[in-house]
């Protein structure tokens, strides 16, 4: 009686135990990866000074993020205003108000962990930089003040010129943003395409059969295209994506700093209906005296990607040139 009493209550709970979870299949038999997806949160890629560990308490995460610099300022720009407030003050409004930002309100999720940086791999959060790296940091600083009063287009970053997505977000590996931190995948047997939302990017990935075709199939290392030379291949339910050969003014300008002889791996690997597990791995022995490992979680979207119309047809680029000259020409006349 016993036994029997036994065996029924573990069969109540093999019955009840949830099944594993298996992604949903493309027609060629590997994880659907498509739809929309967003990388939106307050943690970056390195970590914030003074905090020491990867991963945070869900009470410690609520407190960070409730003195989070950009939270603060999306509710401070929600209060109702003052009418009696008046006019602001003559001076530089800056880019945006609060009301256009979207950096999230949380910390990034990983394996149930809310994540001080994307990087797991020093376990500093730092990169591992060389000299050479820690001077091309330096220089990357001193060209973006120097373009706030640009001699020509080719003094602003690309992303002020409309070329790349800007703060990484275009990849490899593909960080967030202050808005826009959306990506949808497009996913066929042969192909894989990922648009990102800031500024219309558009990652068109080959996939190969296994690693060494993939890494056969990269294009001429002569060529160093916007986003790099992006070859795919599939390890079990995972879809590997490396990329060599990024383009030199991209890796000069960061935050992902590369020569054309670094290469970057990336992990897609679906873990539910609502996330992806995304890894990337950069490889680089001028800039970085070791190689170095992020990680993230893709949340699953409802919304749709609108089209990025950077600068109303880049008309502002003009517009910031003939400013700065404007200035100039006051400037001489003094």
């Amino acid at each position: 009686m016993l036994l029997a009493a036994a065996l029924l209550a573990l069969g109540s709970a093999a019955a009840a135990a949830p099944a594993a979870w298996s992604p949903p299949r493309a027609a060629d038999g590997h994880p659907d990866l498509s739809g929309v997806w967003s990388n939106a949160s307050l943690t970056k890629l390195t970590r914030a000074p003074g905090v020491a560990k990867l991963a945070l308490t869900g009470a410690e995460a609520a407190a960070f993020a409730k003195s989070n610099p950009q939270v603060r300022r999306l509710d401070a720009d929600a209060k109702p205003s003052d009418a009696e407030e008046g006019a602001p003050a003559p001076g530089d409004p800056g880019g945006y108000n609060g009301f256009w930002l979207d950096p999230g309100r949380t910390f990034g999720e990983v394996k149930g962990e809310f994540r001080t940086s994307w990087i797991v791999d020093p376990a500093d959060g730092q990169l591992p930089l060389s000299e050479a790296g820690r001077k091309l940091v330096a220089e990357a600083n001193a060209f973006a003040r120097k373009a706030d009063f640009p001699a020509g287009p080719e003094a602003l970053e690309p992303w002020d010129r409309c070329i790349i997505s800007s703060r990484g977000s275009g990849g490899p590996g593909m960080l967030n943003n202050i808005y826009n931190s959306n990506l949808q995948i497009v996913q066929t047997p042969g192909q894989v395409a990922i648009m990102i939302e800031m500024i219309h990017d558009v990652r068109a990935i080959p996939i190969f059969r296994d690693k060494a075709a993939a890494q056969a199939g990269h294009g001429p290392a002569v060529l160093h295209p916007w986003l790099g030379d992006s070859t795919g291949w599939w390890e079990g339910d995972a879809l590997m994506v490396e990329t060599v050969n990024v383009n030199a003014e991209q890796g000069r300008a960061g935050p992902i700093y590369l020569t054309p002889r670094g290469r970057v791996t990336e992990r897609f690997t679906r873990v539910s209906a609502g996330q992806i597990f995304y890894t990337f791995e950069v490889e680089d022995p001028v800039y970085y005296s070791r190689p170095w490992r992020a990680e993230m979680s893709l949340g699953a979207s409802k919304d749709q990607l609108f089209e990025y119309a950077c600068h109303e047809g880049n008309y502002a680029l003009v517009d910031i040139l003939k400013g700065v000259r404007a200035a100039d020409a006051k400037a001489a006349a003094k």
